[in-house]
């Protein structure tokens, strides 16, 4: 991030800009209590929100629709990874089952034999 900052500072130098352009290293969310550094000013929570927007309050106006966001994408995760679980158990279960029995010989050949199960010896050369 520095080397950037460096870099656009640089550029902007050598096509003789006359702004002034000041790096911001922005977080949305916490607080720090020291935001001028070295090569860069670093603003986070409510001073990032009201830097990018002039809304001294917007951090706090997002919070619900971010919540309704989250709570869709919360649904939407959900129930991949349910669906994702299911098909895992049944592959499982069609691998390594024999009548709803784990074959724990399979298994830990599957997982720490020599040949890679994966890689059947054919006899074919590829």
């Amino acid at each position: 991030m520095k080397d950037n900052f460096r870099r656009a500072r640089r550029i902007l130098r050598e096509s003789n800009a006359t702004k002034n352009v000041i790096a911001v290293n922005g977080c949305g969310y916490g607080r720090t209590s020291k935001p001028e550094r070295d090569e860069y000013v670093k603003l986070c929570g409510q001073r990032f929100w009201e830097f990018i927007s002039g809304e001294e309050d917007l951090y706090t106006k997002i919070i619900e629709p971010l919540g309704y966001k989250a709570k869709e994408k919360n649904e939407e995760f959900n129930d991949s990874y349910v669906q994702m679980i299911n098909n895992f158990t049944v592959e499982f279960s069609n691998e390594f089952c024999i009548n709803g029995i784990v074959d724990w010989e399979k298994l830990v050949k599957f997982n720490s034999g020599k040949e890679n199960p994966r890689k059947k010896n054919t006899g074919v050369k590829s």
